[in-house]
């Protein structure tokens, strides 16, 4: 079985790493369902419906074109027509595998990533030995664009805007020998299902979160501007920064910026998923505006690790907020520099993306109006629609 299947992991891993050139990603779903979301560098023959039918005419016109030299990594939604395709194809010569669990896998894949390295750092203060951000572990989910941080300090650790799948943070802490003595998120998501409650409830810790965004949720420690969560000997502050949702915070870590879902690095937050109504979101964007006007007053020696990625390849996902400023890749946060809130206003009214998918019973499920019910995994797959533009 080992020589006929490969994991979603060890693909994620290969398409970010140096062993990319050596691996075809092969996606054999149909079009519409490749064009809306797929792994990077991968090559689409839309051949499912045609699989389902054990009919391999298609994929045999294709041979010619497929990597003699390569492994074959092949995926469709949940691995039985890609184990079909995979076979078809190794029995014509070719190394290829199936991507176990098909794209289902490649969106419950979890990557850690010391934040280490990043251009433009400079040493804390009195702590010659440690750069700008030691005592964080970014962890990313390339499937759907979703970041969430353990941070931690002397055997202590804090876990940010955990996924659905609490086994990933509980497995990190344990690998470093952390105690997790908090939990908390961001905001109130909408396009994924947060673990921060169940991963709180199971190890009998604070959930924080700030107090617009607990909706009917119970037992939550309410964060506000300017206070502190304590975790070992040093201090996760607050920034309270409302536009993408009313109650949505960024946090400091010494040199380190958590901005959640407030600054991406080539966009921000997107701010109508409380409410769609034009003036709402004009109403949350200035809001946006003005807590991003308070970010970019921070130094440029800020490193900027956001809660969202695109298509960005740098791992980790982590950039100074002075190069942000030098490059001018992101234009929104042009608009900002400038203090030109209209045109910031009016970029992100024209040009909101398609909204995530299932964001209104995510957004329930999280703020605990509804309970978890059915694929809970599955309502949260697909491409990631969070930056307003």
């Amino acid at each position: 079985m080992g020589n006929t299947t490969i994991m979603p992991s060890e693909v994620a891993r290969r398409v970010h790493e140096d062993d990319a050139e050596n691996l075809l990603v092969l996606d054999v779903r149909n079009k519409d369902d490749y064009d809306e979301w797929q792994i990077p560098e991968s090559m689409n023959v839309p051949i499912y419906d045609e699989l389902l039918e054990y009919d391999y005419s298609t994929l045999e016109t294709q041979l010619n074109d497929l990597p003699e030299n390569e492994e074959i990594a092949v995926v469709c939604v949940g691995g039985v027509t890609s184990a079909r395709a995979a076979e078809f194809l190794r029995e014509h010569g070719f190394d290829a595998k199936s991507i176990t669990g098909g794209m289902n896998g490649w969106g419950r894949v979890h990557r850690q990533y010391e934040i280490k390295d990043v251009a433009g750092l400079r040493p804390i203060a009195n702590r010659t030995s440690l750069n700008a951000v030691d005592g964080l572990i970014q962890i990313v989910r390339p499937g759907t664009g979703c970041v969430s941080y353990l941070v931690y300090d002397n055997g202590e650790a804090i876990v940010v805007d955990p996924s659905q799948y609490i086994d990933q943070y509980l497995n990190a802490a344990d690998e470093r020998d952390l105690e997790i003595v908090g939990v908390a998120d961001t905001h109130a998501h909408a396009d994924h299902v947060s673990g921060a409650r169940q991963l709180a409830g199971e190890l009998d810790v604070p959930y924080y979160l700030h107090e617009d965004d607990t909706g009917d949720l119970k037992g939550v420690t309410e964060l506000k501007d300017g206070e502190a969560i304590t975790v070992g000997d040093r201090q996760l502050n607050v920034i309270y920064t409302p536009g993408h949702t009313p109650g949505s915070v960024s946090f400091q870590f010494d040199d380190a910026l958590l901005s959640g879902d407030t600054l991406f690095l080539r966009s921000v937050g997107r701010p109508d998923l409380e409410d769609s109504a034009e003036d709402a979101i004009r109403e949350a964007a200035d809001q946006l505006f003005d807590s991003l006007t308070r970010l970019t007053n921070l130094g440029d020696e800020t490193i900027v690790l956001p809660g969202h990625f695109s298509d960005e390849e740098i791992r980790p996902l982590a950039t100074p907020l002075g190069k942000l400023r030098e490059e001018a890749t992101n234009e929104l946060l042009s608009y900002v520099e400038a203090g030109d809130e209209t045109a910031f206003v009016e970029t992100i009214v024209e040009n909101l993306a398609d909204e995530p998918a299932n964001y209104n019973e995510i957004k329930q499920i999280n703020w605990g109006k509804q309970q978890p019910s059915g694929d809970t995994e599955a309502l949260e797959l697909g491409p990631n629609n969070c930056a307003a533009n």
